[in-house]
């Protein structure tokens, strides 16, 4: 086990270490307060879409024990904590009334960080989009871009003077490919026109949200947090490096190239342009707006050959067989090198900004045994990825922090709560929290580093970060 003291000394004075939840997954009290039904509200509920129909009614409860959580915080040492809000709680229509209770809530969770002298890194979007949007299509509606642009500038007129950092929009990725053309994320669509035009729209949305953010609050860092994927040939074949090409173009360049260089991967292009939305005049220049950080969600590797089905559809690739014999409860594979790998190609390809890595984490289901969880296999996970990371920092890539996934265990989507990512154990009968193993490690990697005097994501000083 590699101790928490050596690795910390790894790691610059100003490196952050936080932990990470999103809105759906903790938050619960769906019909609390004027909260209107999000995607994932209606997806849950009907039959085989998520095990066993759980939903995130109750989830962890935050909504109501917001105050013991932010306390929860506070007790593992950490000094930043990433959260989003919840579009259906603040904007319930989507579109339409702003809801002052569901303000008032984030207000809350802002100023009780503030008070315990945490930053807060806010994602403004994390899946949960409002169900009445969906009567004009969702984000294959380009007039989803313009109200997500509302919803961003209303929550940072709120919030923004207390943020340290916000983020536009959690995994892309999963609310365009999984959510549209796989059918594994509501809305359960599997189509790939219909993925496109959430592609491309989602893209737009970002832009604009970026628009939205600097319009009321020119100095907070803005960013995006992307779950780049780190892509291997299954084999040294002609055929399996170019069908790994593909899968780096469909997977990381149609979020990458926009934002960063304002166009669209040409090989993409090439094989699914005509099927696109139309992209507009202004859209690519209003797509990449330059950024202050970015943040990368990075869980296993991705592997790919060749699809020699006839007729296979681009990006034309299946899976290949995993390299390690280690995987976790959820099945995947375990492979930290893949997370150097990736912030060196994406360097490579994109100039990017500052960043961080937004989630890192394991899914292991131990439960509590005399009081304690014995997770000694989330604890290698974070140890050995975070030791990448000051590999990383030591070849000179601007690494900024780190936020491990999740504070504690929550709704996990389609796996409803049968599978747990949490340093912290929740018993969902009781909603009492349990520290892990891996918790009270993470707490003394924390608390090496003094609190104050840090540096925002885009190197400003951050006012009032060490109160």
């Amino acid at each position: 086990m590699i101790e928490a003291k050596k690795l910390a000394e790894r790691f610059p004075g100003d490196f952050v270490f936080g932990v990470a939840t999103a809105s759906f997954q903790i938050e619960g009290a769906s019909k609390a307060d004027g909260r209107k039904p999000s995607i994932w509200d209606a997806f849950s509920n009907m039959p085989g879409r998520v095990f066993e129909r759980h939903n995130g009614d109750v989830a962890c409860d935050h909504y109501n024990r917001l105050e013991q959580d932010l306390d929860l915080i506070k007790s593992l040492g950490v000094e930043a904590y990433r959260f989003s809000t919840a579009w259906p709680r603040i904007i319930p229509e989507g579109t339409g009334p702003i809801n002052e209770k569901g303000l008032d809530f984030y207000d809350r969770l802002v100023d009780g960080l503030k008070a315990r002298g945490i930053k807060a890194f806010a994602t403004l979007y994390h899946w949960d989009l409002p169900l009445a949007l969906m009567g004009d299509g969702g984000w294959t509606a380009r007039t989803t871009a313009y109200a997500y642009q509302r919803y961003a500038k209303t929550v940072i007129a709120r919030l923004g003077d207390r943020l340290d950092a916000v983020a536009t929009f959690n995994e892309p990725w999963c609310s365009v490919w999984l959510s549209h053309l796989y059918g594994i994320h509501a809305p359960g669509e599997r189509n790939m026109d219909a993925a496109l035009a959430a592609l491309h729209f989602t893209n737009l949305a970002h832009g604009l949200g970026v628009e939205a953010i600097r319009s009321e609050r020119p100095d907070l860092p803005v960013g995006i947090v992307i779950n780049a994927h780190s892509v291997y040939a299954g084999s040294n074949s002609a055929e399996d490096k170019a069908a790994a090409e593909r899968a780096f173009d469909f997977h990381n360049g149609v979020f990458f190239g926009p934002i960063f260089k304002g166009e669209y991967p040409e090989g993409f292009l090439s094989a699914l342009g005509p099927r696109m939305p139309a992209i507009e005049d202004g859209d690519m220049t209003t797509i990449s707006r330059p950024l202050d950080w970015w943040g990368l969600n990075y869980y296993t590797p991705m592997r790919v050959s060749h699809d020699t089905a006839a007729g296979a559809e681009y990006p034309a690739t299946v899976n290949a067989k995993p390299v390690s014999d280690v995987k976790t409860d959820i099945g995947w594979e375990v492979h930290a090198p893949a997370l150097g790998a990736l912030v060196e190609t994406l360097n490579a390809r994109y100039k990017l900004p500052d960043c961080y890595i937004t989630e890192n984490g394991a899914c292991y289901n131990m439960g509590v045994e005399n009081g304690v969880v014995d997770d000694q296999p989330r604890l290698d996970y974070i140890a050995d990825h975070l030791s990448v990371t000051a590999d990383l920092i030591g070849k000179g890539y601007p690494m900024r922090g780190y936020f491990a996934w999740s504070l504690m265990d929550n709704f996990e989507w389609a796996e409803g709560y049968r599978m747990r990512f949490g340093i912290v154990h929740v018993d969902y009968e009781t909603q009492i929290r349990t520290v892990k193993k891996s918790g009270h490690w993470y707490k003394d990697l924390a608390e090496q580093f003094p609190k104050g005097n840090h540096k925002s994501a885009s190197g400003m000083e951050i006012p009032g970060a060490a109160e």
